[in-house]
This record gives C-alpha cells, structure tokens and sequence, in this order.
C-alpha cells in the first residue's frame, strides 16, 4: 500500500477528547499534496496515527452549517 502523505494546514479544533489519549479533531488538510479539505476524524496525541475520517469539501462544509443551523440540539 502507498505512504499516505498529508499535511495539517489548519488546527480548527477539537470536537471531542477520547479516553484514550486521542482526540476527534475538525482540521483543514492537504492529503497527497492536492487542495486542502476540512478533515473530521480521531488523532492520536502526537498526529502520527489516525483513525477513520470525512473529508468534505468548503461546499460540502456549507450545506452541513446550513443543516446544522436549522436543528434544535437543546
């Protein structure tokens, strides 16, 4: 399997702290030195492993704010 390559071009932030040391992370990514996509997926402390993750693109991040806005989480 090739080397993944990727490079964190923005820390956005953390969506949630795991038990075990790794955080769900929202981040702006370039995988494979192409366009940076917003990044959802868990990191482990010192980012060199990762768990399973989306990517969408600035498109994609505005329809889900848009449907995000719209439901009440209270």
């Amino acid at each position: 399997m090739p080397e993944i390559k990727y490079e964190v071009v923005d820390k956005i932030g953390i969506v949630s702290e795991g038990n075990n040391g790794w955080n769900k992370e929202l981040n702006l990514i370039s995988w494979n030195e192409r366009e940076p996509v917003y990044d959802i997926r868990t990191w482990s402390p010192d980012h060199e492993k990762m768990g399973k993750g989306v990517t969408i693109s600035v498109e994609e991040a505005k329809a889900l704010r848009d449907m995000l806005n719209k439901l009440n989480l209270d």
